[in-house]
């Protein structure tokens, strides 16, 4: 799960994504970061913090790091929130085996529209409320899609 900063989206989806791993007893790696260094091993942002707390899932104990040439080894997919992101993970690329791990997470919910994660960081608490609503459902369509939701 990647983001700009790994403080808001995708800490949220990584959290998110292993509560819903866990309720399927799934054995699967998540993990988030960012392509950009701006807050590398700050814990998340306050505010998505209490939302996630709000809604039962612990993302306090996450930390940002900065999206690695590594990490196209380690995943066998990569996701995106924004089309910026996914351009900055793909620029990274050095073939089309690691190019294809690459996605838009929304894509996963909503096939071929490219829609974008928004970025609640200036953002008001409802704009915390409602990625973390996006990404719940977003989810909840990855696993679907992968035929492992019970």
């Amino acid at each position: 799960m990647v983001c700009l900063g790994n403080i808001c989206r995708s800490p949220l989806a990584e959290g998110l994504l292993k509560k819903k791993i866990d309720a399927n007893a799934l054995d699967w790696t998540v993990d988030s970061c960012g392509t950009a260094d701006y807050h590398v091993g700050s814990p998340p942002d306050k505010r998505m913090i209490k939302i996630a707390a709000a809604f039962h899932t612990d993302i306090s104990n996450l930390r940002s790091r900065q999206f690695s040439l590594s990490d196209f080894e380690k995943f066998d997919l990569i996701y995106a929130m924004d089309k910026s992101n996914y351009r900055n993970i793909i620029e990274l690329a050095k073939n089309n085996y690691q190019r294809n791990k690459v996605h838009l997470l929304l894509n996963e919910w909503k096939f071929g529209q490219n829609l974008e994660v928004p970025d609640p960081y200036y953002g008001s608490e409802q704009d915390f409320i409602n990625v973390y609503n996006l990404l719940d459902e977003a989810l909840d369509s990855l696993l679907n899609n992968r035929n492992v939701k019970k």
